[in-house]
């Protein structure tokens, strides 16, 4: 007897939900890379080749997990929703939402970073699923805005785009930082800093002041006229160059492959599925040939990374008199990176949500990259305050991580949309809010 089509639609959703509930158990016990298709295949209750009917990859599945967050935040952020007061700003609360759901938070930086290279199953739903939070933001700010909770002055296409981009980049700041982010306290910063008009110099309070000591606790000076920022930080991982006599020119062509090689290959694929022999073959040496220019898969990442560290410091934002026009330079910097060196923007990408657990051989790397940079922001806000070019009701500390936070966050937008998001514009916007004329 031939099953009724609704009925077959019920029964084919039903397995479904019941595969991405036990995804969901599987990954967060697990940890998604560490998780098989058939871990989760038998925690369903089904066989391995049954799930391949419903989901053909892992990515697909963690897709699925994630669109079952998605959909429960978006009812929440939706204009006049049942349970949202009109003009009620909830990213925060979202956010604190999101942190109680155990093991969200890792599996979502899976999904952005991963995600991100053009080839991945998953991409195109993310592609969407930025675009839609876009709009449901836009669209909360523009309500808002009629209550006075957002100032009507800003431009709220612009500023849905960086409050998803700093969202996005506090969460995954917050799992390598966790002592010193918190993104709940962070978001609803921000959100209290839209009910001010752009370029304010003002308290976002009405009046009450700003902190009267710099974000390490040590009492505000008075504004000096000038301050030289800090140097822009770089990370020795003990990389040798190698092949650096003009003898070595074929040593050194064949390293300079392998790491680009190696750096698109990561990109697309990620660290852990990404094997020397992948490698070689792309490079079109033998495995053992590239394990004389780097003895092992570890080595030849911290190659890559380094690489990617110097490329960027290639190009620093320019050395400058004011503290705020170095900070200011910034979008250039991001528009260069961009044009130039987007391979590297997308293996920063994939590996800095990869290396999340601590095993991972980048995990450190990551560690000390987000703390240094920090650190480099917050010295260099700091000086812009002690000028005066940053105003007192902004912490040079929080607008540090808000920062490197926000230039991660758009970056992943870029690499799922590169038409629609231009970050050194959003870069440039969102420091003239910071740093406001006089």
């Amino acid at each position: 007897m031939t099953t009724p089509a609704p009925t077959r639609r019920r029964n084919t959703a039903a397995t479904r939900a019941r595969i991405v509930d036990a995804a969901r158990e599987v990954f967060v016990a697990h940890g998604y890379r560490a998780a098989s298709l058939r871990d989760v295949a038998a925690a369903a209750g089904i066989t391995h080749p049954g799930l391949l009917k419903h989901f053909a990859t892992k990515d697909l599945l963690l897709a699925a997990v994630i669109a079952t967050y998605d959909r429960a935040a978006e009812d929440v952020m939706q204009p006049g929703g049942a349970t949202v007061a009109a003009g009620d700003l909830v990213f925060s609360a979202v956010a604190a939402r999101n942190q109680q759901i155990e093991g969200y938070l890792p599996l979502y930086a899976a999904l952005v970073g991963e995600g991100s290279t053009r080839g991945h199953p998953a991409h195109a739903y993310m592609r969407e699923r930025y675009a839609r939070l876009r709009e449901v933001s836009a669209l909360q700010l523009r309500d808002a805005s009629a209550v006075g909770a957002v100032h009507p002055t800003r431009d709220f296409a612009g500023e849905a785009v960086r409050l998803a981009a700093v969202w996005d980049g506090l969460q995954l700041l917050a799992l390598y930082l966790p002592a010193r982010v918190d993104v709940v306290a962070l978001l609803t910063e921000v959100q209290r800093l839209l009910a001010t008009a752009p370029r304010s110099r003002g308290p976002a309070d009405g009046g009450q002041g700003g902190p009267t000591h710099d974000g390490d606790g040590a009492p505000r000076a008075a504004a000096s006229g000038s301050a030289s920022p800090a140097r822009w930080p770089s990370l020795d991982l003990g990389i040798d160059d190698g092949d650096t006599a003009e003898g070595y020119r074929v040593g050194r062509e064949r390293r300079a492959r392998i790491l680009r090689d190696a750096t698109a290959l990561f990109a697309r694929d990620g660290y852990a599925e990404t094997s020397l022999r992948e490698i070689a073959e792309r490079v079109g040496v033998s495995k053992s040939a590239l394990l004389h220019h780097y003895s092992s898969k570890d080595a030849l990442l911290r190659a890559v990374l380094t690489e990617r560290d110097r490329a960027i410091s290639a190009t620093p934002p320019a050395t400058t008199d004011r503290a705020a026009d170095f900070v200011r330079s910034l979008p250039r910097s991001a528009a260069e990176n961009a044009a130039t060196t987007p391979g590297l923007i997308e293996v920063y990408a994939v590996l800095s949500c990869e290396a999340l657990p601590g095993d991972h051989p980048a995990h450190d790397y990551f560690t000390r990259r987000f703390t240094a940079t920090v650190d480099h922001f917050a010295a260099v806000l700091r000086a812009a305050q002690r000028d005066g070019d940053l105003p007192d009701h902004r912490d040079p500390e929080r607008e540090a991580i808000r920062l490197v936070a926000l230039w991660d966050g758009l970056q992943y937008q870029w690499l799922y949309d590169r038409d629609s998001v231009d970050v050194a514009a959003h870069l440039r916007a969102h420091l003239d809010d910071i740093l406001p004329p006089h």
